[in-house]
Formats: C-alpha cells, sequence, structure tokens
C-alpha cells in the first residue's frame, strides 16, 4: 500500500515541528539570504559540524521547505516557501478565528454592561 500526499494539518504539523528547532530556522534564514548553498557553506556559518547540518537539512526537506538538487559532486540547497506559506495561511485562518471569538465575547460583555448599568436605580 503506497501513502499518499499528507493531508493539510499532517504538513503543518511537518512544518511547525521542523521549525521547532532554532538551528533549522538559521538554516533557512541563511538559505533566504543566499539563494541556495551547499550543507558545508552553511555548517561554515554555524556552530554545528556539516553532518548536523545534512541532519538538519533532511528534516527541512522532509517538512517541503528546502529541497536539494546536485550540482556537479555538490548536492546545493534551497528554500521552497510554498510549505510555509500554507503554515502561515493556516496560522493567519487561526488568528482570524480567535479574533472573531474575542469579539464575540467582547460584544457579549459590553451588553450585559449596559443591561447592569440600565436596571441600576438612579
Amino acid at each position: 500500500m503506497t501513502e499518499g500526499p499528507p493531508s493539510a494539518a499532517e504538513a503543518v504539523d511537518s512544518v511547525l515541528g521542523a521549525l521547532a528547532d532554532p538551528t533549522r530556522r538559521q538554516l533557512l534564514d541563511l538559505l533566504a539570504a543566499r539563494g541556495e548553498a551547499t550543507a558545508t557553506t552553511l555548517a561554515e556559518r554555524l556552530p554545528v559540524s556539516r553532518q548536523a547540518v545534512v541532519k538538519h537539512l533532511a528534516v527541512l526537506d522532509a517538512a517541503g521547505l528546502v529541497s536539494g538538487g546536485r550540482v556537479g559532486r555538490e548536492v546545493r540547497y534551497a528554500v521552497r516557501p510554498a510549505a510555509l506559506n500554507a503554515t502561515a495561511r493556516w496560522m493567519s485562518a487561526l488568528a482570524a478565528d480567535w479574533d472573531h471569538r474575542l469579539a464575540n465575547i467582547k460584544r457579549v460583555a459590553e451588553a450585559a454592561e449596559r443591561d447592569a448599568d440600565s436596571a441600576r436605580p438612579d
């Protein structure tokens, strides 16, 4: 049995899990600034080994955040923004939902306060 593409929720979970590590976030920042880079080049900019960078890049690749392409003997990595954009859209929708809920709570509280004020004898 072959697995199909991950669901939207699984993709968001994967992205959030990958972004939970500060070294992986630094790698994304470096790749975004450089366009593309090898694991060796990236390791020179971080306080971790090349092997650690490769492992972090594998996690980012599995989450759909980077891709590696062979150029001669090198593997060059670049940011793939689609997964990050999808996660940002999910987060925006979640924030909008909470804004709507909080606005409803505020409206109910203000109505209760107005009712309480109008019920007080003068």
